[in-house]
């Protein structure tokens, strides 16, 4: 029954695909419109196309350099896995691979939204939604295939020990996790490379058009508009596209090693097999119920932005109890112990992904008071503007928070059968709480994938010149699609959260097996006991390494992490400022040189403003991106396994708060904005509309480049640290 129930896993990778190919199909089928809408749209897709051929060079050729480091690690001084090279190119190839197709499907649907909006509300919402599906389902399509492809091939190939017959699950799970660094790595440049691109594009477009020009956002005139839609495939789709895939993937994979690790010393293979496959098992049924979920998203004509979000949570709300109920029964299949208590773990998890996603919809929704009270605050200036944002953003890191604590704690006392010293199954019930919140990807992403759909809608039917009617429905859209993707921005921040916690306790896992190659088969406790390696708990690692707060390379490490998420935000955020500084003095050069913008007789050069976001997000992307590959590396080899341990803790939590305030800040500014362009408060043009603009551009940054980036950033130094555990066990300086 165990093995007929594996199977699901690639089948229902394989469906999941199956049903993306037909979306996408489905939507192409549509007709583009005009002629000038199809013009504008192949534009937009050709520039997203070419900055992500610049981008993968670069992302190859340090792909190239680790893989090699990988090899002479591996093979020539035996401190790693054989396997980890290939996993390693699998895990980052299959990462882009999401990111490219999501991409392609958005560049192709977004004009066909702006041409059914042309007649009705819900054929709009329906294929941008729909196209948005398609990148979550091919999302979890491709990282279910990738995960139950490495299993079946491992398990083929790994021998079992005749000595410890559970030894073998545990090598096989911890191999597989090498993959989700070759995801993240790829998925942090494509994070902060699609991230400074979008936002130069952004702040050009929006300081020098609207607030200098006058002109409307998107207005065919301004250069950077071009830019600036190119921008939000990259970043938004692209780019979460990446993070989500290493999140999925990186939560299914700790779960299934802290599983092994679990029945590690029981001597139970059949049990701790049912514990390695159960988290797949879960996200196959999961998006089995995504695309049942999917298809329940309709919406009325006459819905304003409040009625457009419930159609979106008709369809995730399902998904969710569907999931619930349906893990019950996969659990009760496999017979595993502690069955019903593992399944409220599971709940745990979704529970809060409902309450982050609910928070942060409460705080950058303009449906609600807070954005409302920020767009108010643009009365005195854009200072106040900044100075509320500011405070909003701050005091909206509570919820989420508070909520990620009470669902580690209670989903460690599920699993542990509410036995704190019970460490090993209790891991394994956080762990499962972050699948449990992901199980429901396919249909989550959905909704966040179809905000940049409906924004360069927006776009395509500004610069097309589709009259009000058109232009209100896709604000609409619009407007829905800035609260989707705030929301999914909390949502992949809160998975990140629960996935860093549960790769945080399968380092402990690599270290017994890096101990074992070196072969260090006996631990020498501090008591003067001897432990043998094989047999060791979590609390003999913490006790063995000295993990403590007296410790100062623990408190060290701490230090190094907590800073490292702040130099990170500080390296992006000025990396866009430089990009888009080079976008203003282009677009002002343009308005200044060429005669005839701002009348419409003259057409921009918008592939002059593409280039200059292309380069400088090509530039700027490489310093960011290996600070968070090299920073484990170098805290390894100075200060050891509890100096990993400290920067790990330092850098998740104080990650994890840092995106919660930039994503919930600049999705609040860019919506308050959106809400004076409804009328509010002397609506466009208007002093407190340029005030908001300043905030919006202020937020851009925070929300689309250093927010989301740093939820990789905490999983990446995770997966590092499993993949470098090896070499930081065979020698540290200190």
């Amino acid at each position: 029954m165990d093995n007929v129930l594996f199977w699901l896993v690639p089948v229902a990778s394989l469906l999941a695909l199956a049903f993306a190919c037909y979306f996408y199909y489905q939507m192409k089928k549509v007709d583009e419109g005009t002629p000038r809408m199809s013009h504008i749209a192949s534009a937009v897709r050709k520039g997203a196309m070419s900055y992500l051929k610049q981008q993968y060079k670069v992302v190859g050729l340090v792909f190239i350099v680790l893989v090699a480091f990988f090899s002479i690690m591996a093979f020539g001084f035996n401190v790693q896995n054989h396997w980890v090279p290939v996993a390693f190119l699998t895990g980052g190839f299959f990462s882009g691979l999401a990111g490219y197709l999501g991409m392609k499907t958005a560049t192709y649907a977004s004009v066909r939204t702006a041409n059914a909006a042309r007649t009705s509300l819900n054929g709009g919402l329906r294929i941008a939604f729909r196209s948005g599906a398609v990148m979550g389902l091919v999302v979890v399509g491709l990282g279910l295939l990738d995960i139950s492809f490495w299993y079946l091939l491992l398990n083929a190939l790994i021998p079992a020990d005749a000595l410890s017959p559970t030894a073998k699950l545990c090598t096989i799970t911890t191999t597989m996790l090498t993959f989700g660094m070759g995801a993240s790595t790829q998925a942090l440049f494509a994070r902060v490379g699609g991230g400074i691109y979008t936002k130069a594009a952004d702040v050009g477009a929006d300081l020098v058009g609207k607030v200098e020009a006058g002109i409307p956002e998107d207005d065919p005139r301004n250069p950077a508009t071009i830019a600036d839609n190119v921008g939000d495939n990259v970043g938004d789709v692209a780019g979460m596209g990446a993070d989500l895939y290493e999140s999925y993937c990186g939560a299914i994979l700790s779960t299934a090693a802290l599983g092994a690790s679990a029945f590690i010393y029981s001597g139970d293979t059949v049990m701790q097999y049912k514990a390695v496959i159960a988290p797949m098992i879960v996200a196959a049924v999961g998006i089995l119920l995504s695309i049942l979920g999917i298809f329940a998203v309709r919406a009325k004509e006459d819905s304003d932005v409040k009625g457009l979000l419930n159609s979106l949570s008709m369809g995730t709300n399902l998904s969710s109890v569907l999931i619930a109920v349906a893990t019950f029964a996969v659990l009760w299949l496999l017979q595993i112990d502690n069955w019903i208590y593992i399944g409220c773990s599971v709940v745990v998890g979704l529970l809060v992904g409902v309450v982050i996603g609910k928070s942060t919809e409460y705080y950058t929704s303009q449906s609600y008071n807070p954005t409302r009270k920020l767009s108010e605050s643009g009365k005195t200036g854009p200072a106040t503007v900044i100075i509320s944002g500011i405070g909003l953003g701050m005091m909206s890191t509570a919820i989420p928070v508070i909520s990620v604590v009470v669902g580690v704690i209670l989903s460690y006392m599920f699993a542990a059968n509410f036995d704190l010293a019970n460490a090993s199954m209790g891991l394994y019930g956080i762990g499962f709480a972050a699948v449990g919140m992901l199980s429901t990807l396919g249909i989550t992403l959905a909704t966040d994938a179809y905000g940049p759909i409906a924004d360069n809608a927006g776009g395509n039917a500004e610069m097309s010149g589709l009259g009000e009617e058109v232009r209100r429905r896709t604000d609409a859209l619009d407007s829905l699609g800035n609260t989707t993707a705030a929301t999914g921005k909390g949502f992949a921040i809160g998975s990140a959260a629960l996935t860093g916690l549960a790769l945080l306790a399968s380092y402990i896992e690599e270290i017994r097996i890096g101990l074992g190659r070196i072969g260090k088969d006996v631990l020498k406790m501090p008591d003067g006991s001897f432990i043998e390696t094989a047999k060791a708990t979590f609390g003999d690692f913490m006790q063995y390494y000295d993990v403590t707060l007296m410790n100062p390379k623990v408190l060290s490490g701490m230090f190094i992490g907590a800073m490292l998420a702040f130099v990170f935000c500080g390296l992006t955020i000025n990396a866009v400022g430089r990009a888009a500084q080079k976008m203003v003095e282009e677009v002002r050069r343009q308005f200044r040189e060429i005669k005839g913008i701002l009348t419409d007789n003259v057409e921009p050069d918008y592939e002059r403003c593409v280039q200059i976001s292309t380069k400088g997000a090509q530039r700027e992307m490489v310093v960011p991106s290996l600070l968070a590959i090299v920073a484990p590396v170098l805290t390894g080899l100075i200060f050891g396994v509890p100096g990993i341990l400290g920067l790990l803790a330092g850098g998740l939590s104080s990650g994890f708060v840092l995106a919660v305030f930039m994503a919930n800040a600049g999705g609040a500014w860019d919506n308050a904005k959106k809400y004076v362009e409804e009328g509010n408060f002397g609506g466009k043009g208007s002093n407190v509309h340029k005030a908001t603009v300043v905030g919006d551009t202020v937020g851009d940054p925070f929300k689309d480049t250093s927010g989301p980036s740093l939820n990789i950033l905490i999983k990446l130094m995770s997966m590092v640290a499993i993949v470098m555990a090896g070499l930081t066990v065979s020698w540290s300086l200190l």
